[in-house]
């Protein structure tokens, strides 16, 4: 009975292995079924250092532009206020990055690196780029360049019509 169970089961999985031949042809579904091999991995790769794919935007973004203002942050990512709240006040508590008062305007926080968020960037940062160089290994340079230049140009387009 086993055996049979196993057999019907690897039968299904070869199966469902298969998309349709509409579905392989849509880019929206390639696009996401990519995503998810390389978020998973994006996630293992910076899991140390727990940081989440978020939670390192959010990082990135502040280690590279010191008193940046928490609304830019979360405008910049697509993320809501009260949800970049909760990423900061975690790289607060972890030491990463602090709450300063805007200088001219105290309703305003900007957002600084410590030291040590400077050291975990780095170290997430170069973790990424080996992430992408093992991930994208299978494109020419050519291509690699040509795909990052399609994505951007659709992003900017969606960013700029919504």
């Amino acid at each position: 009975m086993a055996a049979k169970r196993a057999q019907t089961f690897d039968e299904q999985a070869e199966r469902l292995a298969l998309p349709s031949a509409a579905l392989d042809g849509l880019i929206g579904y390639n696009l996401k079924r990519a995503y998810i091999h390389i978020n998973a991995d994006f996630r293992r790769t910076l899991e140390a250092d727990d940081l989440p794919p978020r939670v390192f935007s959010t990082l990135s973004l502040v280690a590279e532009n010191p008193g940046m203002k928490q609304t830019d942050v979360a405008r910049l990512l697509g993320i809501e206020r009260s949800g970049l709240v909760a990423i900061v006040d975690g790289l607060e508590a972890r030491g990463l990055v602090e709450r300063r008062p805007h200088p001219t305007d105290r309703r305003i926080q900007e957002l600084q690196p410590t030291p040590e968020g400077q050291a975990v960037y780095r170290r997430a940062l170069e973790a990424v780029a080996e992430h992408e160089v093992s991930f994208l290994s299978m494109l020419s340079d050519k291509e690699q360049e040509t795909l990052l230049g399609l994505l951007r140009k659709i992003r900017q387009h969606l960013e700029d019509a919504g």
